[in-house]
């Protein structure tokens, strides 16, 4: 069966982590998220999957190849020109960039799977399948119910008893919404669809291509079903995302490495002062990393591979990218730190004046990537 993998965008809301990732390659338990999508869409029988491509194509398709590790066929369509031996990235919208590879090859000749590459899902893709199947639909959307004080985040679908969508609102506010039912970017399509999207235009499905499907009077389904769905749209969205994971509570990913002691995870090769430092999990420990005396690790923490705590540093729920060196003084609470980068939960950044700096750099050599911010408190 095919599926594709929309992973064309800049990820602006992800910054500074975007800066040198296309968002579908940052990590999540230290394995880029798309990973986890391409390990599902396997196990349901997915094994012709296309990937739009145009924010440092280079890095996903190093990373991803073929698919053969997978079990799977792994093609990319990129979207954007190169000038001057730079390349330019210029994405098409969801709808646009499908639209191209239908028109290239004519490859979406059955019924297919859309998903978001900047997305975690366990989906019973199966049952998302049959389910479409036996409505007779064009098109559906796999939707979740969401707290009503949740409804404003989220495009809201709204259907009739037997799951035909009437209508769409984006992000009511509470007192307007007509559901509680969110679009969350998963789609099984029929190839006939794509006769709806014109060609060599910026396209998009949510805000172009359904409101033409209404439009036309043809037959639009919601799929409801229990699933798990982390969506890391911005900075805060992965952290919690990243929480959520180091304390076990998505189905079937589980911390890498071997468990040392209850909740503390190693790679190989580390070197702790388990005396004196005080660790409280769940914490992981990547490959080659050095953790010095008399350091307080409060979870959930990852501590990237090759990574460096000198003596006294203090971390408190937070994200290390690999090789990171923190010095002595160094006090992070919920922050992420990616190379020279290093801001809170919110992605704001952790250098203001008044702040207590201390050195952070690349834990491989002496030269300094940046500073980080004494974020106690």
């Amino acid at each position: 069966m095919k599926a594709m993998i929309l992973a064309a965008g800049k990820g602006t809301r992800m910054r500074p982590l975007t800066y040198a990732l296309p968002k579908p390659m940052i990590p999540m338990l230290g394995k880029p998220v798309m990973e986890y999508l391409v390990e599902e869409l396997a196990r349901h029988g997915f094994d012709e999957i296309m990937v739009n491509v145009s924010h440092l194509p280079d890095r996903l398709e190093r990373y991803f190849g073929d698919g053969r590790r997978w079990g799977v066929e792994v093609g990319y369509s990129f979207e954007g020109y190169i000038e001057n031996g730079e390349v330019i990235a210029e994405p098409i919208g969801s709808a646009g960039g499908i639209k191209r590879i239908q028109e290239f090859s004519g490859f979406f000749d059955d019924t297919f799977l859309v998903v978001c590459g900047d997305a975690l899902i366990d989906l019973d893709i199966t049952t998302a399948l049959r389910q479409h199947w036996q409505s007779g639909a064009l098109a559906s959307i796999v939707c979740l119910p969401v707290p009503k004080e949740r409804v404003p985040n989220y495009g809201v679908v709204v259907c009739d008893d037997d799951g035909r969508i009437n209508s769409f609102q984006e992000k009511p506010s509470i007192e307007e919404a007509k559901s509680n039912l969110v679009n969350t970017g998963i789609y099984i399509f029929e190839p006939g669809v794509l006769d709806l999207v014109p060609k060599g235009v910026e396209f998009d499905i949510g805000s172009q291509l359904f409101p033409k499907i209404l439009e036309k009077g043809l037959h639009m389904n919601a799929i409801s079903l229990p699933f798990h769905w982390i969506d890391i749209g911005r900075l805060s969205d992965y952290w919690d995302a990243s929480m959520t994971l180091m304390r076990g509570r998505v189905r079937d990913i589980k911390m890498p490495g071997k468990e040392v002691m209850p909740g503390i995870w190693t790679g190989l090769n580390v070197d702790i002062d388990w005396d004196s430092v005080r660790i409280e999990g769940p914490v992981y420990i990547g490959a080659g990393s050095r953790i010095e005396k008399d350091c307080d690790i409060i979870g959930p923490c990852w501590i990237g591979s090759g990574c460096h705590i000198e003596s006294g540093a203090h971390l408190v729920r937070s994200i290390l990218f690999e090789h990171t060196r923190i010095g002595s003084a160094g006090s992070l609470r919920e922050a992420v730190v990616y190379g020279r980068y290093c801001v809170d939960k919110d992605g704001n950044t952790l250098e203001h004046e008044g702040t207590e700096l201390d050195w952070v750099g690349d834990a491989r050599g002496l030269g300094s990537l940046g500073y980080v911010a004494s974020a106690s408190g």
